[in-house]
């Protein structure tokens, strides 16, 4: 059913073969937790390792489900008000000084800056109205006209103080502003929250959302994400690679090799000429899927185990 350009979702299957539309594979898991989510109109809490796709399945859902995508970066310091909005100081200090004479009128005869501070605030408050309003992600998600997907990211990376203001707009579906009072969501906005459990959430906060934990996936399913997304590569250029990089996440490293790195370096091998992996080549691109030195240090006196055939990871 379409409403204002949203398609509600009517069964896991077809909130798979809908984000299956948007390039992105789920498993059956995800594609659950994605319908329940939507029919129970609950924000969807995503958790996991960096790099399992947890940013990319907002992105996917709200092309699926035909809404506009809001996206509020946290990060260490965010607050309240850096979440919800500011105040256009320039444009408001441009209107005064536009305005000026006509200030100028409304306080003439005014005997005491106390009777003229009355005067003002009796032609209602001018400069602090929705034309001087910039909206930030949040406050865009509440006032928006018509229905959005907020993407919440990274949201452990915030101080946990934050976490009281999330709860009241998950719980309300409502925001204040102290100029111009509490404003309630027309289309309360679907809200997906990721978190790379840097640091733990509140209980308050979780017992708010559906919880959905994506790991880095199967074999199986990241060749087929890789033969879906770089359809030109060789069946067993594919499958060389998808093997080596999860041989490589097994072993001990500051940062594994994300799903998108798994794509580059696919790209990177066929720009190079390779149908097969030898150890040289590996070599040459290992940067491509390691970002860290002391990871490459790791891997290095392992390459060979990489081509000759890493240990196969359960699917």
């Amino acid at each position: 059913m379409w409403f204002y350009g949203h398609m509600t979702l009517a069964s896991v299957e077809e909130a798979a073969a809908r984000l299956e539309g948007q390039g992105y594979l789920p498993s059956r898991e995800i594609a659950t937790s994605v319908f329940l989510a939507e029919r129970l109109e609950r924000p969807l809490m995503v958790e996991g390792p960096a790099g399992v796709g947890k940013t990319e399945l907002a992105v996917a859902l709200a092309r699926a489900t035909g809404r506009e995508l809001l996206r509020l970066q946290c990060y260490e310091g965010l607050d309240e008000a850096k979440a919800l909005y500011e105040w256009e100081y320039g444009k408001q200090l441009l209107y005064t000084q536009m305005l000026k004479e006509r200030i100028g009128e409304a306080l003439a005869g005014a005997r005491t800056l106390s009777e003229a501070a009355d005067r003002l605030d009796a032609e209602g408050n001018v400069f602090f109205s929705e034309r001087f309003l910039l909206p930030r992600p949040v406050l865009r998600a509440v006032m928006s006209d018509h229905p959005v997907l907020l993407l919440v990211d990274e949201v452990d990376k915030a101080d946990p103080e934050f976490e009281a203001f999330l709860l009241e707009v998950l719980s309300d579906q409502a925001v204040t502003i102290p100029e111009l009072g509490t404003i309630k969501a027309r289309f309360p906005p679907r809200v997906l929250l990721t978190s790379n459990a840097t640091r733990d959430l509140s209980d308050a906060l979780r017992r708010r959302c559906l919880h959905l934990y994506i790991d880095f996936p199967s074999q199986e399913r990241e060749l087929a994400i890789v033969r879906a997304r770089v359809p030109e590569a060789g069946a067993e250029l594919a499958r060389q690679a998808v093997a080596a990089v999860g041989a490589l996440r097994d072993m001990d490293l500051k940062k594994a090799p994300s799903i998108s790195e798994t794509l580059d370096w696919v790209r990177s091998l066929m720009l190079l000429g390779a149908h097969v992996l030898d150890e040289k080549v590996v070599s040459d691109t290992l940067n491509v899927l390691l970002k860290h030195e002391a990871d490459a240090l790791t891997a290095r006196p392992r390459i060979g185990d990489l081509v000759r055939g890493p240990v196969t990871r359960p699917a």
